[in-house]
């Protein structure tokens, strides 16, 4: 099934029907009816900032408070193909032996992310003031995995997320979970260096873009975000994502 997000205002591009259409009449997967229509932008000469002050009111309604919904797309819109000022690489592939992540998990899905009630923000904020990766010193492996799994359906499904340290480990503590993601082929995307989490929201974007446009598919069997050495400086950090390909 298709996933993107437009790459002007960002809306979820869950059905054909919600595409920008170019000259000859075909579909556009990079941009929304709403923005793009037969080859061109609706309005040309708009404004990240006023994309931003168009798009609150309509987060605003479907539950989000206004202070909330601005920072979320400042954050967001900036990273998107009409505003971003840098081009991305192409990604690598790389094949990777199973192996296993502890630590704690929520469900959740990128609909759900793009409302008051996301989840992530708040997984992110206990994991740091639960000291998982101190709970977890005896691994050898420090850095930190987001990871993506048990996906419902796709992208559209419900999924869990997982952020820790890999593994294994004998005796974990009670109240941290185990997955165990099976061996796979990868494309490995890295992102600019540049502010967490704005560099990741950028990435997804990139991910998003890039098999919206590309034959490529999906496993859904496990995809993570790999946070190294090179996130040491949170404004200027560097991260990997890994997406399960077949």
């Amino acid at each position: 099934m298709m996933q993107s997000y437009c790459q002007s205002c960002g809306m979820p591009l869950t059905d054909e029907a919600l595409l920008g259409t170019e000259k000859e009449g075909h579909k556009n997967h990079d941009y929304c009816t709403y923005c793009y229509e037969k080859g061109s932008f609706k309005q040309p000469d708009l404004t990240v900032e006023a994309m931003i002050d168009i798009c609150v009111p309509h987060l605003k309604g479907d539950g989000m408070p206004e202070n909330e919904a601005r920072h979320m797309l400042t954050s967001f819109l900036p990273s998107l193909k009409r505003w971003r000022k840098q081009e991305w690489s192409e990604p690598k592939i790389i094949n990777r032996e199973a192996f296993q992540i502890i630590g704690i998990s929520a469900e959740t899905s990128n609909t759900n992310e793009m409302t008051a009630q996301a989840k992530i923000p708040q997984l992110w904020h206990d994991f740091y003031e639960q000291n998982i990766v101190g709970q977890l010193s005896t691994l050898d492996n420090q850095s930190v995995y987001g990871l993506y799994s048990d996906y419902e359906t796709d992208v559209n499904g419900n999924y869990s997320i997982t952020l820790g340290v890999e593994g294994p480990l004998n005796e974990p503590p009670s109240e941290l979970v185990i997955k165990t993601i099976p061996a796979a082929k990868y494309l490995v995307f890295t992102s600019q260096k540049g502010k967490m989490p704005e560099i990741v929201i950028q990435t997804w974007q990139e991910i998003w873009a890039w098999f919206a446009n590309s034959e490529v598919e999906r496993t859904y069997t496990g995809d993570f975000e790999l946070y190294d050495e090179r996130c040491a400086n949170p404004q200027e950090a560097q991260v990997e994502v890994y997406i399960a390909i077949k």
